[in-house]
């Protein structure tokens, strides 16, 4: 059997190789967060080519070409929307792992808004993959990963400002996926 890699995923590769496969541990995260979301994708029956893409690109606002506000998602959403990726992709990148919480924070929500913010199986999916894996690539648990990363930003951070909102939204989107994950096995 061949399995057919995606167009808009591996040109999504691509993009995300060129600007962060040199970043170590990021570049490991980003592979074990598309290749996670490509097991959602098929386990859970989602558009791989839109999930896996997005997974490629979601941290590309990292990557020094890329950054203009500091924040990530919408960095890596503006730049992959200026160089004519579908809108659905980034805003899927704009609004990981509950972003829109740190942006309202940052005084970024109306920028983060030019993004449509589409609630679903897919941006769960992607949310999930982004906090399944570590900073190495390797798989954790959600509240594994939210403790590493409040660790790793410190108790000052946007992320620990926001925590007590962004927090128990992470453990519901964990919760909705494994509920289907569960419902198919």
């Amino acid at each position: 059997m061949t399995v057919r890699t995606p167009v808009l995923a591996s040109a999504a590769r691509e993009v995300a190789f060129g600007l962060l496969g040199t970043m170590g541990d990021r570049w490991r995260h980003t592979r074990g967060v598309a290749e996670r979301a490509g097991e959602l994708a098929s386990a859970l029956d989602l558009d791989a080519d839109i999930l896996v893409s997005a997974a490629w690109l979601h941290d590309i606002g990292y990557a020094a070409p890329a950054v203009v506000t500091g924040f990530h998602p919408l960095d890596g959403a503006d730049h992959i929307a200026g160089h004519g990726w579908p809108l659905s992709i980034a805003a899927y990148v704009a609004h990981h792992s509950g972003a829109r919480f740190v942006a309202a924070a940052r005084g970024l929500a109306e920028r983060l808004a030019a993004y449509p913010y589409e609630e679903g199986l897919v941006s769960d999916a992607l949310t999930y993959a982004d906090q399944t894996v570590g900073p190495r690539g390797d798989r954790v648990s959600v509240t594994d990963r939210r403790a590493e990363m409040l660790r790793r930003h410190g108790p000052c951070s946007w992320n620990a400002r926001v925590d007590h909102l962004r927090g128990p939204y992470l453990a519901a989107v964990a919760e909705r996926v494994e509920r289907h994950l569960a419902v198919i096995h």
